[in-house]
Protein backbone atom coordinates (compact mmCIF):
# COMPACT_ATOMS: atom_id res chain seq x y z
CA UNK A 1 0.00 0.00 0.00
CA UNK A 2 3.13 2.28 1.17
CA UNK A 3 4.69 2.18 -2.62
CA UNK A 4 1.23 2.48 -4.28
CA UNK A 5 0.17 5.26 -2.44
CA UNK A 6 4.58 6.77 -2.76
CA UNK A 7 3.99 6.36 -6.35
CA UNK A 8 0.82 8.22 -6.70
CA UNK A 9 2.26 11.30 -4.53
CA UNK A 10 5.30 11.37 -6.75
CA UNK A 11 3.65 11.02 -10.24
CA UNK A 12 1.55 14.21 -9.25
CA UNK A 13 4.33 15.67 -7.86
CA UNK A 14 5.92 15.61 -11.49
CA UNK A 15 3.03 16.31 -13.28
CA UNK A 16 2.52 19.53 -11.49
CA UNK A 17 6.61 20.01 -11.96
CA UNK A 18 6.80 19.89 -15.40
CA UNK A 19 3.64 21.40 -16.19
CA UNK A 20 5.32 24.88 -14.20
CA UNK A 21 8.37 23.86 -16.99
CA UNK A 22 6.48 24.30 -19.97
CA UNK A 23 4.58 27.01 -19.18
CA UNK A 24 8.31 29.05 -18.22
CA UNK A 25 9.29 27.61 -21.29
CA UNK A 26 6.70 29.04 -23.83
CA UNK A 27 6.55 32.52 -21.98
CA UNK A 28 10.84 32.41 -21.77
CA UNK A 29 10.76 31.52 -25.96
CA UNK A 30 8.26 34.37 -26.57
CA UNK A 31 10.42 36.83 -24.93
CA UNK A 32 13.51 35.75 -25.88
CA UNK A 33 12.47 34.94 -29.34
CA UNK A 34 11.62 39.03 -29.91
CA UNK A 35 15.36 39.72 -28.80
CA UNK A 36 16.58 37.54 -31.19
CA UNK A 37 14.70 38.30 -33.99
CA UNK A 38 15.80 42.25 -33.42
CA UNK A 39 19.56 41.15 -33.63
CA UNK A 40 18.87 39.10 -36.43
CA UNK A 41 16.73 41.70 -38.57
CA UNK A 42 19.90 42.82 -40.45
CA UNK A 43 21.06 39.88 -41.49
CA UNK A 44 20.11 37.70 -44.41
CA UNK A 45 18.24 34.26 -42.25
CA UNK A 46 14.93 33.16 -42.01
CA UNK A 47 13.06 32.99 -39.17
CA UNK A 48 14.49 29.01 -38.12
CA UNK A 49 17.29 30.39 -36.78
CA UNK A 50 16.65 32.59 -34.04
CA UNK A 51 13.78 30.37 -33.50
CA UNK A 52 16.32 27.18 -32.31
CA UNK A 53 18.47 29.70 -31.01
CA UNK A 54 15.39 30.46 -28.34
CA UNK A 55 15.00 27.17 -28.19
CA UNK A 56 18.36 26.13 -27.21
CA UNK A 57 18.94 29.36 -24.61
CA UNK A 58 15.82 29.35 -22.44
CA UNK A 59 16.81 25.37 -21.20
CA UNK A 60 19.93 27.40 -19.80
CA UNK A 61 17.38 30.24 -18.10
CA UNK A 62 14.99 27.56 -16.84
CA UNK A 63 17.97 26.06 -15.16
CA UNK A 64 18.87 29.00 -13.01
CA UNK A 65 14.94 29.43 -11.86
CA UNK A 66 14.67 25.98 -10.87
CA UNK A 67 14.70 26.26 -6.82
CA UNK A 68 11.65 28.57 -8.02
CA UNK A 69 10.04 26.50 -10.25
CA UNK A 70 10.10 23.91 -7.99
CA UNK A 71 8.94 25.87 -5.01
CA UNK A 72 5.62 27.44 -6.89
CA UNK A 73 5.05 23.67 -8.52
CA UNK A 74 5.55 22.37 -4.84
CA UNK A 75 2.88 24.76 -3.50
CA UNK A 76 0.36 24.67 -6.42
CA UNK A 77 0.42 20.46 -5.65
CA UNK A 78 0.68 20.62 -1.71
CA UNK A 79 -2.28 23.04 -2.17
CA UNK A 80 -4.71 20.81 -4.27
CA UNK A 81 -4.06 17.58 -1.51
CA UNK A 82 -5.05 19.60 0.89
CA UNK A 83 -8.07 20.67 -0.59
CA UNK A 84 -9.41 17.64 -2.15
CA UNK A 85 -8.66 15.98 0.95
CA UNK A 86 -5.68 13.87 -0.50
CA UNK A 87 -3.62 15.15 2.80
CA UNK A 88 -6.29 13.94 5.53
CA UNK A 89 -6.10 10.62 3.58
CA UNK A 90 -2.47 9.76 3.95
CA UNK A 91 -2.60 11.22 7.52
CA UNK A 92 -5.11 8.83 7.70
CA UNK A 93 -3.17 5.50 6.40
CA UNK A 94 -0.18 7.04 8.59
CA UNK A 95 1.33 9.46 6.71
CA UNK A 96 2.37 12.13 9.34
CA UNK A 97 3.31 16.01 8.36
CA UNK A 98 7.26 15.16 8.54
CA UNK A 99 6.79 11.90 6.25
CA UNK A 100 5.08 13.57 3.38
CA UNK A 101 7.81 16.60 3.87
CA UNK A 102 10.44 13.85 3.77
CA UNK A 103 9.28 12.65 0.51
CA UNK A 104 9.08 16.12 -1.16
CA UNK A 105 12.05 17.38 0.19
CA UNK A 106 14.12 13.95 -0.45
CA UNK A 107 13.10 14.13 -4.19
CA UNK A 108 13.61 17.83 -5.07
CA UNK A 109 17.39 16.66 -3.44
CA UNK A 110 18.00 13.79 -5.46
CA UNK A 111 16.31 15.91 -8.31
CA UNK A 112 19.15 18.55 -7.77
CA UNK A 113 22.19 16.29 -8.34
CA UNK A 114 19.92 14.76 -11.54
CA UNK A 115 19.76 18.12 -12.89
CA UNK A 116 23.62 18.65 -12.12
CA UNK A 117 25.10 15.16 -13.32
CA UNK A 118 22.74 14.97 -16.76
CA UNK A 119 20.69 18.34 -17.54
CA UNK A 120 23.96 20.79 -16.75
CA UNK A 121 26.04 19.15 -19.19
CA UNK A 122 23.34 19.18 -22.04
CA UNK A 123 22.47 22.86 -21.41
CA UNK A 124 26.24 24.36 -21.21
CA UNK A 125 26.67 22.85 -24.94
CA UNK A 126 23.63 24.19 -26.33
CA UNK A 127 24.87 27.97 -24.35
CA UNK A 128 28.08 27.28 -26.05
CA UNK A 129 26.42 26.67 -29.26
CA UNK A 130 24.17 30.00 -28.66
CA UNK A 131 26.90 32.18 -28.38
CA UNK A 132 29.22 30.69 -31.07
CA UNK A 133 26.81 31.09 -33.50
CA UNK A 134 25.80 34.37 -32.56
CA UNK A 135 29.18 35.43 -32.61
CA UNK A 136 29.21 34.49 -36.18
CA UNK A 137 26.45 37.25 -37.54
CA UNK A 138 27.50 40.11 -34.80
CA UNK A 139 28.49 42.26 -37.65
CA UNK A 140 29.36 45.47 -35.20
CA UNK A 141 31.71 44.02 -33.10
CA UNK A 142 34.97 46.00 -33.89
CA UNK A 143 37.17 43.74 -31.18
CA UNK A 144 37.22 40.02 -30.61
CA UNK A 145 38.45 37.59 -28.31
CA UNK A 146 38.53 33.84 -28.89
CA UNK A 147 40.25 30.51 -26.76
CA UNK A 148 40.85 27.49 -28.74
CA UNK A 149 42.75 24.26 -28.80
CA UNK A 150 45.30 26.80 -30.95
CA UNK A 151 45.64 29.15 -28.43
CA UNK A 152 44.52 32.75 -27.58
CA UNK A 153 43.51 34.65 -30.85
CA UNK A 154 42.73 38.64 -30.21
CA UNK A 155 41.34 41.17 -33.05
CA UNK A 156 41.99 45.09 -32.40
CA UNK A 157 40.85 47.80 -34.41
CA UNK A 158 43.26 50.70 -34.71
CA UNK A 159 42.99 54.35 -35.87
CA UNK A 160 44.87 53.33 -38.53
CA UNK A 161 44.27 49.60 -39.19
CA UNK A 162 43.62 46.39 -37.41
CA UNK A 163 45.87 44.40 -35.08
CA UNK A 164 45.34 40.21 -34.63
CA UNK A 165 47.32 38.97 -31.67
CA UNK A 166 47.76 34.94 -31.02
CA UNK A 167 49.24 33.63 -28.20
CA UNK A 168 50.10 29.53 -27.79
CA UNK A 169 48.53 29.74 -23.76
CA UNK A 170 48.53 32.18 -20.85
CA UNK A 171 49.97 31.55 -17.83
CA UNK A 172 49.03 33.93 -15.25
CA UNK A 173 48.93 37.09 -16.30
CA UNK A 174 51.78 36.36 -19.53
CA UNK A 175 51.40 34.80 -22.65
CA UNK A 176 53.49 32.68 -23.89
CA UNK A 177 54.73 32.81 -27.71
CA UNK A 178 53.32 35.95 -28.87
CA UNK A 179 52.40 36.74 -32.51
CA UNK A 180 51.28 40.31 -33.57
CA UNK A 181 50.18 41.33 -37.00
CA UNK A 182 49.70 44.64 -37.62
CA UNK A 183 47.40 45.61 -40.87
CA UNK A 184 46.84 49.09 -42.42
CA UNK A 185 42.87 50.31 -43.75
CA UNK A 186 42.86 48.03 -46.51
CA UNK A 187 44.25 44.72 -44.71
CA UNK A 188 47.89 45.26 -45.78
CA UNK A 189 50.47 43.44 -43.33
CA UNK A 190 52.19 46.40 -42.10
CA UNK A 191 54.02 44.86 -38.96
CA UNK A 192 54.93 41.56 -37.57
CA UNK A 193 56.25 40.97 -34.12
CA UNK A 194 56.83 38.28 -31.87
CA UNK A 195 58.17 37.17 -28.67
CA UNK A 196 58.75 34.51 -26.02
CA UNK A 197 56.20 36.27 -23.47
CA UNK A 198 54.11 39.25 -22.52
CA UNK A 199 52.94 40.52 -19.25
CA UNK A 200 49.33 41.57 -20.15
CA UNK A 201 48.55 42.43 -16.36
CA UNK A 202 48.34 45.54 -17.59
CA UNK A 203 47.06 47.56 -20.68
CA UNK A 204 50.63 48.33 -21.84
CA UNK A 205 52.02 45.09 -22.36
CA UNK A 206 55.61 44.31 -21.53
CA UNK A 207 56.62 42.12 -24.34
CA UNK A 208 59.89 40.00 -23.61
CA UNK A 209 62.73 38.59 -26.49
CA UNK A 210 61.21 40.14 -29.35
CA UNK A 211 61.72 39.70 -32.44
CA UNK A 212 59.81 42.69 -35.20
CA UNK A 213 59.95 42.76 -38.57
CA UNK A 214 58.80 45.96 -39.87
CA UNK A 215 57.85 46.66 -43.76
CA UNK A 216 59.56 49.59 -45.09
CA UNK A 217 60.22 50.05 -49.17
CA UNK A 218 58.27 46.62 -49.56
CA UNK A 219 60.54 44.32 -47.76
CA UNK A 220 60.30 43.49 -43.97
CA UNK A 221 63.37 44.61 -41.80
CA UNK A 222 64.00 42.53 -39.07
CA UNK A 223 64.87 44.41 -35.72
CA UNK A 224 65.34 42.33 -31.85
CA UNK A 225 64.49 43.76 -28.80
CA UNK A 226 64.82 42.57 -25.07
CA UNK A 227 61.80 44.30 -24.07
CA UNK A 228 59.03 46.50 -25.77
CA UNK A 229 55.90 48.04 -24.35
CA UNK A 230 52.41 47.90 -26.15
CA UNK A 231 49.21 49.48 -25.92
CA UNK A 232 46.42 47.03 -25.69
CA UNK A 233 42.81 48.03 -24.65
CA UNK A 234 42.79 44.10 -23.26
CA UNK A 235 44.39 43.55 -19.74
CA UNK A 236 44.60 40.31 -18.17
CA UNK A 237 41.22 41.26 -15.59
CA UNK A 238 39.21 42.16 -19.18
CA UNK A 239 40.40 38.66 -20.90
CA UNK A 240 39.61 36.94 -17.91
CA UNK A 241 35.65 38.55 -17.46
CA UNK A 242 35.34 37.94 -20.97
CA UNK A 243 34.81 33.94 -20.49
CA UNK A 244 33.21 34.38 -16.60
CA UNK A 245 30.17 32.83 -17.92
CA UNK A 246 29.55 30.27 -15.94
CA UNK A 247 26.99 28.83 -17.82
CA UNK A 248 28.92 27.66 -20.30
CA UNK A 249 30.53 25.27 -17.88
CA UNK A 250 29.30 22.35 -16.74
CA UNK A 251 29.71 20.63 -13.54
CA UNK A 252 30.90 17.61 -14.64
CA UNK A 253 33.57 19.52 -16.59
CA UNK A 254 34.63 22.00 -13.32
CA UNK A 255 34.14 18.50 -11.46
CA UNK A 256 36.60 16.23 -13.31
CA UNK A 257 38.97 19.24 -15.72
CA UNK A 258 39.26 21.62 -13.26
CA UNK A 259 43.23 21.63 -13.49
CA UNK A 260 43.16 21.79 -17.35
CA UNK A 261 40.59 24.88 -17.14
CA UNK A 262 43.36 26.73 -14.85
CA UNK A 263 45.59 25.83 -17.40
CA UNK A 264 43.97 27.37 -20.07
CA UNK A 265 44.11 30.64 -18.10
CA UNK A 266 40.85 30.90 -16.06
CA UNK A 267 40.58 32.54 -12.87
CA UNK A 268 40.81 30.51 -10.15
CA UNK A 269 38.25 32.43 -8.02
CA UNK A 270 35.76 32.03 -10.78
CA UNK A 271 35.95 28.50 -11.25
CA UNK A 272 35.40 28.15 -7.28
CA UNK A 273 32.65 30.39 -7.60
CA UNK A 274 30.63 28.74 -10.26
CA UNK A 275 31.45 24.84 -8.68
CA UNK A 276 29.99 26.00 -5.72
CA UNK A 277 27.54 27.93 -6.59
CA UNK A 278 26.28 24.54 -8.52
CA UNK A 279 26.93 22.61 -5.62
CA UNK A 280 24.03 24.21 -3.50
CA UNK A 281 21.41 23.62 -5.81
CA UNK A 282 20.35 20.28 -4.97
CA UNK A 283 20.34 21.64 -1.02
CA UNK A 284 18.31 25.07 -2.51
CA UNK A 285 16.19 22.80 -3.94
CA UNK A 286 15.23 20.64 -1.11
CA UNK A 287 15.24 24.18 0.96
CA UNK A 288 12.28 25.32 -1.38
CA UNK A 289 10.39 22.63 -1.36
CA UNK A 290 10.66 22.73 2.69
CA UNK A 291 9.90 25.97 2.76
CA UNK A 292 6.11 25.19 0.47
CA UNK A 293 5.46 22.40 2.74
CA UNK A 294 5.72 24.53 5.97
CA UNK A 295 3.98 27.56 4.15
CA UNK A 296 0.64 24.43 2.65
CA UNK A 297 0.72 22.33 5.41
CA UNK A 298 0.11 23.73 8.80
CA UNK A 299 -3.86 23.07 8.38
CA UNK A 300 -5.97 20.85 6.60
CA UNK A 301 -8.50 23.67 5.62
CA UNK A 302 -9.45 24.43 2.25
CA UNK A 303 -7.53 27.63 0.73
CA UNK A 304 -8.12 29.97 -2.15
CA UNK A 305 -4.88 29.10 -4.44
CA UNK A 306 -4.75 32.77 -5.32
CA UNK A 307 -3.62 33.81 -1.04
CA UNK A 308 -1.22 31.04 -1.34
CA UNK A 309 0.26 32.40 -4.54
CA UNK A 310 0.54 35.87 -3.15
CA UNK A 311 2.45 34.90 -0.07
CA UNK A 312 4.50 32.42 -2.20
CA UNK A 313 5.54 35.38 -4.40
CA UNK A 314 6.33 37.10 -1.85
CA UNK A 315 8.50 34.58 -0.26
CA UNK A 316 10.44 34.35 -3.68
CA UNK A 317 11.07 37.65 -4.04
CA UNK A 318 12.78 37.75 -0.11
CA UNK A 319 14.75 34.04 -0.90
CA UNK A 320 16.15 36.17 -3.89
CA UNK A 321 16.86 39.58 -2.17
CA UNK A 322 18.60 37.14 0.55
CA UNK A 323 20.87 35.54 -1.71
CA UNK A 324 21.45 38.14 -4.43
CA UNK A 325 22.53 40.26 -0.96
CA UNK A 326 24.97 37.54 0.24
CA UNK A 327 26.87 36.96 -3.21
CA UNK A 328 26.82 41.09 -3.13
CA UNK A 329 28.58 40.92 0.03
CA UNK A 330 31.23 38.10 -1.29
CA UNK A 331 31.90 40.53 -4.29
CA UNK A 332 32.95 43.54 -2.35
CA UNK A 333 34.86 41.40 -0.61
CA UNK A 334 32.92 41.71 2.60
CA UNK A 335 32.65 38.07 3.21
CA UNK A 336 34.52 35.31 1.69
CA UNK A 337 32.75 34.25 -1.80
CA UNK A 338 32.24 30.84 -0.69
CA UNK A 339 30.91 31.49 2.34
CA UNK A 340 28.55 34.31 0.69
CA UNK A 341 26.93 31.38 -1.44
CA UNK A 342 26.69 29.22 1.23
CA UNK A 343 25.58 31.53 3.80
CA UNK A 344 21.80 31.89 2.20
CA UNK A 345 21.53 27.75 2.03
CA UNK A 346 22.13 27.88 6.45
CA UNK A 347 20.32 30.60 7.07
CA UNK A 348 17.21 28.84 5.00
CA UNK A 349 17.83 25.59 6.73
CA UNK A 350 17.73 26.87 10.05
CA UNK A 351 14.47 28.49 9.63
CA UNK A 352 13.02 25.68 7.92
CA UNK A 353 14.30 23.04 10.98
CA UNK A 354 12.18 25.66 12.76
CA UNK A 355 9.07 25.23 10.69
CA UNK A 356 9.31 21.70 10.00
CA UNK A 357 9.49 21.14 13.89
CA UNK A 358 5.97 23.02 14.26
CA UNK A 359 4.18 21.41 11.14
CA UNK A 360 5.44 17.88 13.08
CA UNK A 361 3.56 18.40 15.65
CA UNK A 362 -0.10 19.80 13.53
Amino acid sequence: MNKVILTYILTNFFKYFFIVILIIYAFGVILNLFEEIEFFKETDVNIFLPLMLTSIFVPSMILNLLPFIIFVSSMLYMIKMRNNKDLLILKVNGFSNFKIFTIFALTSFFLGWLVLIIINPATSTMLQFYEKTKSQYAKNIDHLVTFNKNGLWIKENLSNGNRIITAEKPEGTNLINVKIFQFDEKFLLKKKIFSKTADIKNFEWSLNNVTVFELQDSKFIKKNYPTLSLNSIYNHKKIVNLFNNSDTLSFINLLFNYNDLINKGYNNNFLNESLHSMLVLPFFLFLMTSIASILTMHTLKNSEKLKYLIVGIFTCVMVYYLKDLSIALGKTGRIPMILSIWSPIVTLGLLTFIGVLQINEK
